[in-house]
């Protein structure tokens, strides 16, 4: 079988596997070893501003620890109604928030691909009443690429970035496929994060094993993170096997090239889909629409993927996706 089922699924890259093994010496436990502490620096390097990161075992972790600091619990998140952290995430968020709630967004206002546009937001939350019987908006998250696989350009981050701060909001940003964007935007990290307050930066999905980055480009809230991260149980006591991974996907842009590959396997099955691409790819997600008789027929040939409602399914490549398995689905599509 041929899987596009999700990048989740993919092996993890064997440079990581080389850098696992350099770390198996004694050192000091949690966050206290060598590796872990160069984080900092290369973040800080990497997107040209001072920043602060901790490793986590999970995205979920992730994006639910950096919303902790900039949502208070009787507050609320306002985040598409796609989002991952309302979708996918089994409730996290308000277990994490201590009871925070998340305020949908619809498509609309301008906004499409389950991206948010300042207009959408606003439609959302100027309604709400300033007063202590509603829950006021803390902060914004976004996706980076959206659940639909659409990429957020620099402008668009700086309009929302400038909108946040005129509403005193914090802005924080699902990076789970943040590298594919990345990539599609021309590589700058810089830029696929411009102007936000938090970055959830994914390497599972990317060729990572369980390692995760939480980027605070306020340095100041790390402590804050750190203190959370304990007692949330993700302060692992062997932290410098995380902290490898993270370290060998930065190593001469692997994370980058990665995403690249993955970009270019989606392009290839792209072009075999024509007219039923329900949304651009921009990224290594498509969305496709086919019938049941049509996906039955692709799973006799031997390809694997997720239905997406009644007549559409996902396809989602990965940083191992070989070019031919690529090719031949997008023939397989182009021929149904």
């Amino acid at each position: 079988m041929t899987k596009f089922l999700s990048d989740n699924a993919a092996a993890v890259h064997p440079d990581l596997w080389e850098a696992m093994r350099a770390a198996d010496e004694a050192d000091n436990p949690y966050d206290g070893d060598a590796l872990s502490a160069q984080l900092d620096e290369r973040f800080t390097d990497l997107f040209g501003r001072e920043c602060a990161a901790e490793w986590v075992a999970t995205g979920t972790a992730a994006n639910c620890l950096a919303l902790a600091t900039m949502c208070q619990p009787h507050g609320g998140v306002v985040c598409h109604e796609e989002a991952h952290i309302e979708v996918d995430e089994g409730g996290a968020p308000g277990f994490y928030l201590h009871g925070a709630k998340l305020i949908l967004c619809p498509d609309g206002h301008g906004g499409e691909g389950a991206k948010l546009t300042p207009d959408s937001i606003a439609a959302v939350i100027d309604p709400i009443r300033d007063d202590v019987h509603q829950v006021q908006p803390h902060a914004i998250a976004i996706t980076q690429a959206s659940e639909y696989g659409r990429s957020y350009a620099a402008e668009e981050l700086s309009a929302l970035s400038d909108f946040a701060a005129a509403r005193s909001l914090g802005l924080h940003m699902d990076g789970a496929r943040f590298a594919n964007a990345a990539a599609f935007l021309g590589g700058s990290a810089r830029d696929a994060a411009h102007g936000v307050d938090s970055l959830a930066f994914g390497f599972i999905k990317n060729g990572g094993m369980n390692a995760e980055a939480v980027v605070l480009f306020d340095p100041a809230q790390a402590d804050l993170v750190r203190y959370r991260r304990k007692r949330a149980g993700h302060l692992q006591c062997k932290g410098r096997y995380l902290a490898a991974q993270i370290l060998a996907m930065l190593e001469g842009d692997l994370w980058l090239r990665n995403a690249r590959h993955a970009n270019a396997a989606a392009q290839d099955i792209a072009g075999g889909c024509g007219d039923r691409l329900m949304h651009a790819v921009e990224a290594n997600e498509l969305f496709v629409r086919l019938s049941p008789a049509e996906r039955e027929a692709l799973r006799e040939q031997g390809f694997e993927f997720y239905d997406w409602g009644a007549d559409a399914a996902r396809f989602v490549t990965a940083w191992n996706t070989r070019e031919d398995d690529a090719a031949a689905l997008g023939k397989a599509i182009a021929a149904l």
